[in-house]
């Protein structure tokens, strides 16, 4: 996402959009680690999509008078992975559901 995208999005789904980020760039990295990944650059792009993520939501704690970190920890509680969700439910975790989508890429 742009700078611009992110600045239009609410608090709350800007850090849904991090954490999002913080999983995606994960399971690169544990795909990377096992030989799975095709596209190296993904990481770097993950790694720079957490970044603008991270510096709007800093920007924002300082526009509002928040301390550092208390928009992430307000909107911590509320933030549920999608792909998690089914998995749990299964028994799994998230290095399960990282494993199973790496196998359907085969």
């Amino acid at each position: 996402m742009k700078t611009t995208e992110l600045s239009a999005l609410t608090d709350e789904q800007l850090v849904h959009h991090e954490l999002n980020q913080q999983r995606e760039l994960a399971g690169h990295q544990l795909r990377h680690a096992t030989g799975k990944l095709e596209n190296n650059s993904l990481l770097g792009k993950a790694r720079k999509a957490i970044a603008r993520a991270q510096t709007e939501i800093r920007r924002r704690e300082r526009v509002g008078g928040v301390i550092q970190g208390g928009l992430r920890s307000r909107h911590l509680g509320s933030y549920t992975p999608t792909a998690l969700g089914a998995v749990a439910e299964a028994g799994g975790g998230f290095l399960k559901s990282m494993l199973d989508a790496n196998q359907g890429a085969e």
